[in-house]
């Protein structure tokens, strides 16, 4: 949770794009925070008819959050399965590859870099010594655990975060969640959930965390974590009889698919510092009011983080970081798709929003 500020920091760091077939605007805020941990990802043009846009809400830290803004959407689209035409697939196996990522030699001294650690005039991290590959050498991904160095028997950061993750591909639209950030769209002014968040006191997931050997405390993984599933957060994962998917924490994502309609006026995807203080459906009215007085995406969605902030340190909701980003569909020729459903928290990793 991190300490707080005596006054928020209310700046905010906006961006707006658009194709020929989306527009999207986002916007950041540290708030009440004594920190930002929030970070993002925006990619138009992932290829040449994908888009992707990732929230990332970090806990413990802010490396995690920003390790997986860096490389989640690469190793998507490097995922043998997404060369395939399986995004689901491709978007699953890219979240467990975070986790595989950021250990040993080079995945420690990435982090380090990312985390600031690392002395901008000499090039080295700070008080530590260690060995870098030969930067002539090509960036091969498989270098990722096998680099040697000091550092080589690094387990992961104890740090973690969220990621929720949408990809839009022609008539189709992929949502990966792991954790509490949201993603929610607006069909006809009416929102649906197309993410679950993973509370230890869901049914699904208290199941694991005590098949696992974990317990659930007021609320928390082992009296500390409030997420069930997460990225990173390597001391919920040291079992070494159980596969990733079963670990007290896991970075499994639930996988939903969604064919996109006419009816489709726009995606929200939100960390829980929004979430805690607007209900999906009030997010979606405010985001419609809005529109109608806001031309840039961006400005809408700095309208949204002001009217979440909380006036005073005393109020609790209101003052976690703040991070959103809203993608508008440009109507195109679509046929009307089948009604959607809210998720249900008992289904398992992989599950479709189609009747």
């Amino acid at each position: 949770m991190g300490t707080n500020l005596s006054i928020p920091k209310t700046e905010k760091s906006s961006e707006d794009g658009e194709n020929d077939h989306l527009r999207y605007g986002l916007s950041s805020m540290q708030g009440w925070r004594g920190t930002m941990e929030d970070a993002h990802a925006a990619h138009l043009d992932l290829d040449e008819s994908t888009s992707f846009f990732g929230v990332y809400d970090g806990h413990g830290g802010k490396v995690v959050a920003k390790f997986c803004a860096k490389y989640l959407h690469q190793q998507v689209l490097k995922n043998e399965a997404y060369i395939a035409g399986d995004i689901g697939t491709s978007l699953q196996e890219s979240f467990f590859r975070m986790d595989e990522m950021m250990r040993g030699q080079r995945g420690w001294r990435e982090l380090a870099v990312l985390g600031d650690k690392i002395n901008k005039f000499n090039g080295k991290i700070e008080g530590l010594i260690w060995s870098p590959r030969s930067r002539d050498a090509k960036d091969q991904d498989d270098s990722w655990a096998f680099e040697e160095g000091p550092h080589s028997n690094f387990a992961g950061p104890t740090s973690g975060s969220t990621a929720c993750v949408a990809i839009i591909r022609n008539n189709q639209l992929f949502v990966a969640n792991a954790g509490d950030s949201r993603c929610v769209i607006s069909r006809k002014g009416q929102a649906y959930d197309l993410s679950i968040d993973h509370k230890p006191d869901l049914e699904i997931e208290k199941e694991r965390i005590i098949k696992a050997g974990g317990f659930i405390h007021a609320g928390r993984v082992n009296g500390t974590l409030s997420l069930a599933r997460a990225i990173g957060d390597v001391e919920f994962k040291q079992n070494k009889f159980l596969s990733a998917e079963k670990q007290i924490v896991t970075a499994n994502p639930d996988i939903n698919t969604v064919e996109l309609c006419d009816e489709d006026e726009f995606l929200v995807l939100a960390c829980d510092g929004i979430w805690d203080c607007l209900s999906s459906q009030q997010l979606v009215d405010f985001v419609h009011q809005q529109l109608l007085l806001e031309t840039k995406l961006s400005g809408v969605c700095e309208r949204v983080l002001d009217r979440c902030l909380a006036p005073t340190i005393l109020v609790g909701d209101g003052c976690d970081n703040m991070t959103m980003i809203l993608v508008q569909f440009k109507k195109q020729a679509k046929s009307s798709a089948p009604a959607l459903e809210q998720p249900s928290s008992n289904d398992p990793a992989t599950s479709e929003l189609q009747e």
